[in-house]
């Protein structure tokens, strides 16, 4: 199958496949006239591709498990390592963005956010209350003028 036709029924562009050609996840012979030939079990193949990379694969990945899951005698149980395999990255990602919002929350009204936070617990509060203090200082007075600082 022509590369035209092989863009058509996988529902991507030729400018796709021929990326995908030159990263190693498809193949394709030349014919004599120079056209890129395709097999047909490619439009699966290319499915899977795009499958894996919305379930959060990159193409290297994909690329790197290409072998492996093509010789497999089992796919699905290949599969199945894979995804669990990907299962703990992304826990681990979530746990370091966790714990990157409970720094950034951390620093929320300390004054300064890009120095770390060192106030014990109880910081805002005390924030609040001086940012008050302050606040309430820089009134006018009786007299009507505001206090020098």
């Amino acid at each position: 199958m022509r590369i035209g036709e092989l863009a058509a029924e996988a529902g991507m562009t030729t400018d796709a496949i021929r990326f995908y050609e030159k990263v190693g996840l498809v193949e394709g012979r030349r014919l004599a006239n120079g056209y890129r030939d395709f097999p047909p079990e490619t439009v699966p193949w290319l499915h899977y591709v795009r499958t894996a990379q919305t379930l959060g694969f990159s193409l290297a990945e994909i690329t790197r498990h290409l072998k492996e899951l093509r010789d497999a005698p089992d796919s699905a149980a290949a599969l199945s390592a894979l995804f669990a395999e990907k299962i703990q990255v992304i826990d681990a990602r979530m746990a370091e963005l966790a714990a990157l919002r409970a720094d950034l929350d951390a620093r929320v009204d300390t004054g300064c956010p890009l120095r770390a936070a060192a106030e014990p617990v109880g910081h805002r509060a005390r924030s609040q209350a001086r940012l008050s203090a302050v606040s309430q200082a820089a009134q006018p007075t009786a007299t009507g003028r505001r206090p020098a600082f």
